[in-house]
């Protein structure tokens, strides 16, 4: 075998690494294919000690891939630990472009990866959805953009997630609000922030990050936030790892709310919201 296929992990099908055009035929890789795995790989070795986790305290292992895509997520991770422990969890993925999901579970069918599940549904029907358990164990959402992260959160706490694995992309929902409302807040010297377009655009992506972790510690997730590869390998970068580890934290949720008041789009309150807090 040629020297890149060493960059493969143990056990890891090779079939299934071909069939998602990350090796080609002949069991080659390319720089682009490359990158793309050691992204995939690094996230789930930050998911793995999770999924180990729920397999200790004897929880479902239900593991549910918001914006899925291609689900080269969803279907590493099964491949690496779902794959060896037959009968036990499922992997869901979720995503609105039907011929991707037909494409998966044509993909599922072949490899006979028994316990997966693709659903073309948006988050929203997904909640409400009955091909989706009521509670859920682990809930990813990889380079989901702008908004579809925030779905994926409300996804999570409404399903009572214990793991939340989240890798952002695209803000610009507060960046918008932020720059409709720059008139109005000329006056508060903390404005200079994000004054000038490109620091509009780039404090807007910021602090939306910063209000989904207040916004998750509030519903008592303990919340780490890392580097997901170097920046060499992607400028859509910040890994946000989220726990729960207890009840409802008032203070968290005042903050949030007052950031919002503070930076004058407190009309975002709902997105970011905390109404579920005294459930």
């Amino acid at each position: 075998m040629n020297k890149p296929i060493e960059e493969i992990k143990d056990g890891q099908t090779i079939e299934l690494l071909k069939e998602l055009h990350i090796l080609t035929r002949d069991g080659k890789i390319n720089q682009d294919s490359r990158r793309k795995l050691k992204q995939v790989y690094h996230l789930f070795n930050f998911i793995e000690p999770l999924l180990k986790d729920l397999e200790t305290n004897h929880a479902e292992m239900t593991m549910v891939d918001h914006g899925a895509g291609k689900s080269y997520l969803g279907f590493i991770v099964y491949d690496l630990f779902y794959k060896s422990r037959p009968g036990k969890g499922h992997v869901y993925g979720i995503e609105t472009r039907e011929g991707l999901i037909q494409k998966s579970n044509e993909l599922q069918k072949k490899l006979a990866f028994k316990n997966m599940s693709f659903l073309n549904l948006s988050v929203a029907d997904s909640i409400q959805s009955k091909l989706i358990p009521e509670k859920v164990d682990l809930v990813t959402a990889l380079h989901a953009c702008d908004t579809a992260t925030d779905d994926a959160i409300q996804f999570a706490i409404q399903k009572k997630a214990k793991h939340i694995v989240l890798v952002p992309c695209c803000q610009a929902e507060v960046a918008t609000y932020l720059r409709k409302n720059k008139a109005q807040q000329l006056a508060n010297p903390i404005s200079e922030i994000w004054r000038h377009p490109i620091h509009t655009r780039e404090f807007g992506s910021h602090i939306t990050n910063v209000l989904r972790c207040l916004q998750l510690e509030s519903y008592g997730y303990q919340v780490t936030v890392t580097e997901l590869v170097g920046l060499e390998h992607s400028m859509k970068n910040e890994l946000i790892v989220a726990t729960k580890k207890e009840g409802p934290r008032q203070r968290a949720a005042d903050r949030l709310n007052s950031i919002l008041q503070e930076i004058g789009i407190s009309e975002l309150s709902e997105r970011f919201n905390t109404k579920f807090l005294l459930d």
